[in-house]
């Protein structure tokens, strides 16, 4: 049985080590050893000291307990039942003298070491130079200061209580405690010594707390605002400070009673605090709240909520945001958009949301790779113009089956497939950028970059790679050419992305971290072999940078002839002093982010109050390296962390001009803000209290009429009223906050965060991060998203023409529904998809929603739909004047009078006509112009079905750009998951 025992040890400590030495080896490679080290040496220290205060506190009680333990003669205790269990308890002393303590002392030092942020921040605080409004500290002291502090006390607190309870039970067992016979309690002097030093210097702990705790009510969520209220600086503040001077006397009193003999004083002192803390810490303050504050509340507590409104605005970056009025017209105009070029021009057409089945369809190729569900928005120049891009990355998708195929063969994606956001094909179809295996498109403007994927979001859990000179590669790279029956191409890894795991002793250690036998035994495990794992780019910042709440959306870059993923990071506190916590899950759900898993979903559990977009991080998706650079150079948190982990976070001036570029504001810190300027955006004390200017951002219309989830912000490149250049920017809206039945959906707020850069090599531009929000008048009743999705569904002829969408089983999928300020008003444009059904289906656009005001266009274009609101004349000028990519001419280049598209739009038109007619006669109860009606529908369907076929003819014969034309359809692969096949929707055009 010990050999068995031994065994178990020696397994349970290998393993332990097997984790610990794998996570030296990963950060070893990745260049932050000193990340691992230091937080590792900070544990092991907090550990330590914990577990030796903690040990020796409780030993030194049991020691005490037995060195003065009364001796008795055996005659007197002969009739006292305890006696023998005493002895028996003795005869365990030594062991439990020396297990009792270790053990506590152990979980101690566990439960300390999740602390080691507190003390580094302590220890590198750097001051915050702005102070609160009740103290006059620096905001600093709330910050890194104060939670140390009540850490150290709340340990001091715990060592104090179970030392003291192990003296209690020691000395009962020892006889220094007996009960007596006749009821009470007999303690000898030792005994009474030892309990009155230990209650002592708990109180006086517990005055240490109390003191603490007026400093606790500036972060204080539970009042009308947060902070320190009337109550609170009046009455809880002041008795906070008197309960500290009388704990600090009641220990005096114990200590005083212990060297008289005579416990009296210290009783009567500590009934005296319980009373005192009962009347001044409950019964005064609920007094002083029911009595004073109650019936002049908002008199009362107007200075209180002042603060509450500065210090949080100021917390979460809103400090210089003012509303701006928008006098927003509902009446179209003729030649409304004009002026607005530099917004109608880049609308984007293409929803992230909706897309990925068609990249899929279109850009798959192979079974083995995939697309993510939802893609991603950025911005590229393409011949000195920016345009909006929907990108994504054609990521591994390893099949289930064999160790090999999941963990050597199947190891990395293969290249980036982009689209321009405002435009589609003729088809309906993204128009590619960059696109093929072999990268075909205008996006790089002819630049080569590294194609290869091996980090991702959806990559194996690990993955074996590399090979010395001459080694068979074996890992399955791409199709090796244009014939769709051509082989695939194989590759070996040859960057520095993993650990190395050629010798034993690594693959023993690595097949006991992940639990594989084949990994230790396997002959694809060279003497050359990495081993890629945490390959998730968040997941690998977090990991590097444990200081930082990374960002849910982490968007792929080809930057500097790689392909790199970009990650916002942040650093937060939730004890910045007046200002409102909220949980960061609740402030970014939405109904892109619900039901999403994200890697480092943990973190948003958490309360935040304060929060800065201090680091910019990439992770290169070949190599898996990580670069870290301050975005935010002066912020205290960050400056703080910096000095805890030195040389790992790069300057913003290392920040190369095609990563500037491509950064953008980020999501999660945008979603926080709305949330807070739903209330916030208000700035009087009165106002504020009686929130009666209270927005909220609406639920997500395209998402059905009985969603509760909120409306994604969107990004949008676009020229705001009175600015004087487009951005790239984050956008979204609000309504008045929803009360009742009778609420209105009508929009009061438009909110704008500037995302644009600068292209200027580590120099930030001016404009980035401005946060323009403009309020709308109320009394014009502006339609809110809600508003608007409802005038789209209730239109006559837009559900007549939607319904004949419908037909042949095909489903209709509204896209995402964007707010413009454009025209003197708010703009609504939302793409219409239609989607047939069948596994090879994908979504394509077939028309374009646009409303003004409650004016409402539905047509095959953009520019149509823009015409049918504004007049048949909107101004707008849009991507080529269509909207759509331009018609492929004849051979001589002279374009077709009218397109398939064409006619099938005026097929749908005549058949919606048809029907109307139908009805108007049966209301008059004309049954031959019923009849007539009939015809023409019969017609109009028959011309309809006939122009959809010959589109889908043109669509498979018409390969799709960027692909391998080595067959008719286009298509690289018939892959049974997906393979490319334009051909694969059986949708109507517009």
């Amino acid at each position: 049985m010990p050999a068995l025992i031994g065994v178990a040890v020696l397994v349970g400590a290998f393993v332990l080590f097997s984790h610990f030495y794998s996570d030296v080896l990963w950060f070893n490679q990745l260049d932050f050893g000193g990340v691992f080290w230091t937080e590792t040496i900070t544990r092991v220290v907090l550990f330590a000291i914990a577990f030796v205060l903690m040990s020796v506190a409780v030993w030194v009680q049991l020691h005490l307990a037995w060195r003065r333990r009364p001796v008795y003669a055996p005659a007197e205790r002969a009739d006292d039942p305890l006696a023998r269990f005493e002895g028996q308890v003795q005869s365990a002393r030594r062991a439990a003298m020396i297990v009792i303590p270790l053990v506590i002392g152990v979980f101690a030092g566990v439960t300390v070491t999740s602390g080691w942020q507190t003390v580094q921040l302590f220890l590198h605080r750097v001051p915050f130079g702005s102070t609160d409004p009740q103290f006059g500290l620096d905001v600093g002291f709330f910050v890194t200061v104060l939670p140390f502090l009540k850490m150290l006390v709340g340990f001091l607190s715990s060592v104090v209580l179970f030392s003291a309870i192990a003296g209690v039970i020691a000395n009962y067992l020892f006889g220094g405690i007996r009960v007596q016979e006749r009821g009470g309690l007999q303690i000898t002097k030792a005994a009474g010594w030892q309990i009155a030093v230990s209650v002592a210097i708990f109180l006086l702990v517990q005055a240490g707390n109390f003191w603490l705790g007026m400093y606790d009510t500036v972060l204080n969520q539970g009042g009308k605002v947060p902070g320190a209220l009337f109550t609170d600086v009046n009455a809880v503040i002041p008795t906070r400070t008197i309960l500290a001077v009388a704990a600090v006397a009641v220990a005096i009193a114990f200590i005083v009673g212990a060297i008289m003999g005579k416990w009296r004083l210290p009783l009567i002192t500590t009934a005296m605090l319980v009373v005192v803390s009962i009347v001044a810490g409950a019964i005064y303050p609920a007094a002083i709240q029911q009595f004073s504050v109650k019936p002049s509340e908002k008199s009362q507590e107007k200075e209180f909520i002042q603060r509450n409104i500065d210090m949080t605005r100021a917390a979460y970056g809103l400090a210089d945001v003012q509303a701006e009025d928008y006098a927003a017209e509902t009446k179209p105009k003729k030649d409304a958009l004009s002026k607005d070029a530099a917004t109608t021009t880049n609308i984007r057409l293409l929803d992230p949301t909706i897309v990925s089945p068609a990249f899929a369809q279109l850009q798959q190729y192979r079974d083995y790779y995939q697309f993510p569900k939802t893609l991603s928005v950025d911005r590229y120049t393409v011949d000195g113009k920016t345009q909006d891009t929907v990108i994504a990355l054609r990521e591994v998708n390893a099949p289930t089956g064999s160790w090999v195929n999941q963990h050597v063969t199947y190891t990395h994606g293969y290249g980036a497939v982009a689209a321009d956001g405002n435009k589609v094909t003729s088809e309906g179809n993204p128009d590619f950028s960059l696109s093929g295996i072999t990268d075909t498109g205008n996006l790089l403007e002819g630049k080569k970059y590294e194609p290869r994927i091996y980090f991702g979001q959806n990559s194996p859990d690990y993955s074996i790679v590399g090979g010395p000179e001459g080694w068979a590669p074996r890992e399955l790279d791409r199709p090796a050419g244009a014939d769709k029956n051509a082989g695939d191409t194989r590759n070996t890894f040859k960057e520095d992305g993993g650990p190395r795991v050629g010798n034993f002793f690594n693959k023993l250690v690595y097949s006991v971290k992940f639990g594989s036998m084949d990994l230790l035994l396997s002959d694809a495990v060279n003497s050359e072999s990495q081993i890629l794992y945490d390959r998730d780019p968040q997941q690998r910042v977090k990991s590097v940078a444990p200081f930082l709440t990374v960002d849910s959306a982490a968007y792929p870059a080809v930057i500097d002839g790689r392909i790199k993923w970009i990650v916002d990071g942040y650093t937060t506190s939730n004890n910045y002093p007046y200002s409102k916590s909220q949980t960061l899950g609740d402030a970014v759900q939405d109904t892109v982010t619900t039901g999403q898993t994200v890697s480092t979903s943990d973190q948003f559990s958490d309360r935040v109050n304060y929060i800065r977009n201090s680091v910019k991080a990439t992770v290169d998706a070949s190599d898996g390296s990580v670069e870290l650079y301050a975005w935010d150079e002066n912020e205290p948190l960050l400056k703080a962390w910096q000095g805890v982990f030195p040389n790992t976070i790069k300057p913003m001036g290392d920040m190369s001009k095609e990563l500037m570029e491509h950064v953008r504001y980020p999501e999660d810190l945008f979603k926080v803000q709305r949330e807070l300027l739903g209330e916030y955006h208000v700035t009087d004390a009165d106002v504020f209290y009686e929130q009666a200017d209270a927005w909220q951002v609406p639920n997500d219309p395209t998402a059905g009429s009985n969603s509760t989830t909120k409306q994604p912000p969107y990004y949008l490149s676009m020229k705001l009223p009175n600015e004087t250049e487009e951005s790239f920017s984050l956008t979204s809206t609000f309504i008045p906050r929803q009360t009742g039945s009778n609420a209105r959906n009508v929009m009061y707020g438009f909110l704008a965060a500037n995302g644009d850069a600068g292209n200027k090599p580590g120099e930030k531009a001016a404009n980035y991060g401005k946060i323009s929000l403009l309020k709308l008048p109320t009394q014009d009743s502006v339609p809110g998203p809600g508003q608007a999705q409802q005038n789209f569904d209730s239109n006559s002829e837009v559900s007549t023409q939607l319904n004949l969408l419908r037909q042949g089983a095909s489903t209709v999928r509204n896209g995402n529904l964007l707010a413009l300020p454009v025209g003197g008003g708010m703009l609504y444009v939302q793409p219409v998809y239609v989607q047939s059904t069948g596994g090879t289906s994908f979504p394509t656009l077939r028309k374009v929603l646009v409303s003004f005001g409650n004016s409402v266009g539905f047509a095959d274009t953009l520019p149509e739909a823009l015409d049918q609101v504004f007049g048949g004349q909107s101004g707008a000028t849009t991507t080529d004047g269509s909207g759509t990519s331009k018609e492929e001419g004849d051979k001589d280049g002279n374009q077709p009078a009218q397109s398939e598209q064409q006619k099938l739009s005026t097929s749908l038109k005549d058949a919606s006509d048809a029907i109307k007619e139908g009805q108007d006669a049966l209301a008059k109860n004309d049954f031959a112009a019923y009849g007539k009606a009939q015809e023409k529908l019969q017609k109009a369907l028959e011309e309809a079905t006939a122009a959809d076929d010959a589109i889908k003819g043109s669509a498979a014969a018409k390969p799709s750009a960027g692909a391998p034309q080595g067959d008719a359809s286009g298509s690289a692969s018939p892959s049974p998951s997906g393979g490319a096949s334009p051909s694969a929707s059986p949708s109507p055009s517009p």
